[in-house]
């Protein structure tokens, strides 16, 4: 139980660092409400369904990325500041990072899922159905963030995150299911061999 009591003190502190004079207390608390949400969930379901250590990292990886969202707002992340003046780009590109992981992590936890509830029968549509979760948490995201925008004005507008790009959300999503299929491409064979680990010390 202690790899996963650090997985929960790196948790908080992750948290605590991005509340630390944020860029604004109402984006801090817009991006990393999700990251909480998420928090509450894994905790009420942990003895009834436990993830895999692997996939938990991960999840630890993308509240870290939204911290650190939350703390600068994506659209300034100095690194990407950074990046942006080297490569000659017309945005600040964190938030692609972000929109990554957002296919990246919820296909692993997807995947997990339907694998070890035995959710599909035809092990060939697993990968499809997967990307299609992914897809819809991307658009459901997406329709929040318009949500929030137009009920809040110019509040809203570091969370929206377009920097000007009209054409922000669709590529959002594009990155969501660029993360998803990455993971089942290069995570599937580890994420099984760890699934199947788990499978024999429970049996």
């Amino acid at each position: 139980m202690k790899k996963y009591a650090f997985l929960v003190f790196l948790f908080f502190a992750g948290l605590i660092a991005s509340a630390i004079n944020p860029h604004d207390y109402f984006t801090w608390i817009l991006e990393v409400f999700p990251a909480m949400i998420g928090f509450l969930v894994l905790v009420f379901t942990f003895k009834r369904f436990r993830f895999t250590y692997l996939t938990y990292v991960f999840i630890l990886l993308h509240c870290w990325i939204l911290f650190i969202g939350g703390h600068y707002t994506y659209a300034l992340v100095p690194a990407f500041n950074w990046v942006k003046e080297v490569f000659h780009q017309s945005r600040n590109n964190y938030d692609k990072v972000g929109h990554f992981f957002q296919g990246f992590v919820p296909a692993m936890i997807t995947r997990e899922i339907f694998i070890r509830l035995d959710v599909i029968k035809k092990k060939g549509w697993m990968p499809f159905l997967t990307i299609a979760v992914c897809g819809l948490i991307s658009l459901l995201y997406e329709l929040l963030e318009w949500l929030v925008s137009i009920s809040s004005g110019a509040a809203g507008d570091s969370f929206l995150g377009t920097q000007g790009d009209v054409w922000d959300t669709q590529s959002d999503m594009l990155f969501a299911i660029i993360g998803a299929s990455c993971m089942l491409i290069f995570m599937s064979g580890l994420q099984d061999k760890v699934i199947s680990g788990m499978a024999r010390k429970l049996s």
